[in-house]
């Protein structure tokens, strides 16, 4: 069983610098688990009036309603088997910010129905959005979301584009800094800009079964929808 990143880039995931190929082959097969710990020079809002939105998505660890430069940041990525027995790997982000600290939550496992990558975000996996990889010809990683779904006991339905956003992720590895590199761009198709990050982290690799899933990282609630 290769990483779930592999299985979604196949033969594309070669051409990827190879730390990131170290850093995306985290799973259950590779038995670690990565920690990168960092700053990011930049976290941004866009204007007044998504700051609402913001703030109610926080209370499930959706999205982050500060802003602020130079913020520490801690990611944990972390690979476990849900509940319906599917590889999961964490992608919690943590933003230090002064008065106290703010959470950006999600989990994600490969879909072979979808062909691509679920990611369930915040506390309780109620929003699940399709990710889709691609390398682009500097060896860095892009990540681009796709339909979005709303889930709930019976409701099932997909997030029209007038309340969805969609997100850009590049990560790259600098040469130069020795460091990660990641930028994120969360944006709605008519208000425009919402949410992002941009900055640079180290990475510790850890064995998967010694660092576990510790308390409060795995969601409250798992969604069997993928």
């Amino acid at each position: 069983m290769t990483s779930i990143f592999r299985r979604v880039l196949g033969a594309d995931f070669d051409r990827l610098h190879p730390r990131l190929q170290r850093r995306f082959s985290v799973g259950l097969e590779s038995g670690e688990a990565c920690i990168g710990r960092g700053t990011m020079d930049r976290v941004w809002q866009g204007r007044g009036f998504v700051r609402p939105f913001l703030a109610l998505g926080s209370t499930r660890n959706i999205l982050v309603p500060r802003a602020g430069r130079d913020v520490p940041f801690t990611i944990e990525n972390v690979p476990y088997r849900d509940a319906y027995g599917r590889e999961t790997v964490t992608f919690v982000r943590t933003f230090a910010f002064p008065g106290g600290p703010r959470r950006f939550d999600a989990t994600m496992i490969h879909s072979p129905e979808r062909g691509c990558v679920v990611d369930y975000l915040g506390t309780h996996q109620h929003l699940a959005s399709e990710l889709h990889f691609a390398v682009d010809d500097e060896g860095a990683l892009l990540i681009r979301s796709g339909e979005h779904r709303f889930r709930e006991g019976p409701v099932d339905v997909r997030v029209p584009e007038l309340l969805g956003g969609e997100a850009e992720v590049r990560e790259s590895w600098d040469e130069d800094a020795g460091r990660f590199r990641v930028r994120v761009r969360v944006a709605n198709r008519r208000f425009g800009p919402l949410f992002g990050y941009e900055g640079s982290f180290a990475a510790e690799y850890v064995p998967a079964a010694r660092r576990a899933v510790r308390a409060g990282l795995r969601p409250v609630r798992e969604e069997a929808r993928a």
